[in-house]
């Protein structure tokens, strides 16, 4: 399995819309494309120097085939809807491959 992993630092004057519009909108749209079979999202429990609120959300594919497609297929299309968030946060994006889970 494969983790297609997004880290983002969201500003606090538009945390609340942007936690709702991921767990409403965002998410759900990334599930329907059935790339993925599961969505986990988490706080990261730092204080940033930069300040915001950074979260990650780990998106598991069954394989590197699908998290491919996703690429392909997906991706640019539902980054552009981020954009009402546009200049309110940092994102980076890591791919895991899952070694043992127990």
């Amino acid at each position: 399995m494969y983790i297609y992993n997004v880290t983002v630092n969201i500003q606090e004057d538009v945390h609340e819309k942007w936690v709702e519009w991921m767990k409403n909108e965002h998410i759900p749209e990334m599930l329907n494309t059935k790339k993925f079979i599961k969505a986990l999202m988490t706080r990261v429990l730092v204080n940033e120097e930069m300040g915001g609120i950074t979260y990650s959300v780990q998106f598991t594919a069954k394989n590197r085939q699908m998290l491919q497609r996703y690429y392909e297929e997906d991706a640019e299309r539902l980054r552009r809807k981020s954009a009402i968030f546009e200049g309110k946060f940092v994102a980076f994006r890591t791919e895991l491959e899952v070694v043992s889970e127990q």
